[in-house]
């Protein structure tokens, strides 16, 4: 009861254009928040698979970059996407970009219902979300998992020269 009564205050402070944050444990479900409390967010066109970016009542198929069009641009309630998660508004990307006017972002949200396709890389909920607030597709969850991905990457390929000398000397 405690998590519904913080999520219904955090509805209560948004105003449109907002960028609400979902917390799912291992990731993060972004949606744009545009008032009576709806938003309008990329998740899951259909149920029964794994997803990286999905509301609780359905989901969304990728994995490690692969396109999808079992995803498409929604509108719902936010404490039907919500579920079990906690909520917060998180528009810190202000710090680095300029949001587009109120308008602007809710009218860029609308427009997007019912297009379809997603990518955990290149086009998931948080760009989304993002796109709709500032215009530019950016997801800090996605970067990390690139850095993490190319330094994983450096460290294989540097291992994999050191061994190389290792065996090279022994010859």
């Amino acid at each position: 009861m405690e998590l519904a009564a913080r999520n219904r205050s955090v509805i209560r402070r948004a105003r449109p254009g907002d960028l609400l944050k979902f917390d799912r444990g291992a990731y993060f479900h972004w949606a744009v928040y545009i008032g009576d409390e709806e938003v309008v967010h990329l998740a899951g066109a259909e149920s029964g698979c794994s997803s990286s970016c999905s509301s609780s009542s359905s989901s969304s198929c990728s994995s490690s970059g692969k396109n999808s069009n079992k995803a498409v641009v929604k509108k719902d309630k936010v404490l039907d996407v919500a579920g079990d998660s906690k909520v917060e508004i998180d528009n810190e990307k202000d710090r680095k970009y300029k949001p587009r006017s109120v308008r602007d972002i809710v009218r860029e949200a609308l427009s997007k219902i019912g297009e379809i396709g997603y990518n955990v890389l290149w086009n998931n909920c948080e760009h989304f979300a993002s796109y709709c607030r500032y215009g530019v597709k950016w997801s800090e969850q996605a970067d990390t998992v690139l850095q993490t991905t190319m330094i994983l990457g450096v460290g294989v390929a540097v291992g994999a020269l050191a061994w190389e000398a290792v065996k090279s000397k022994k010859s």
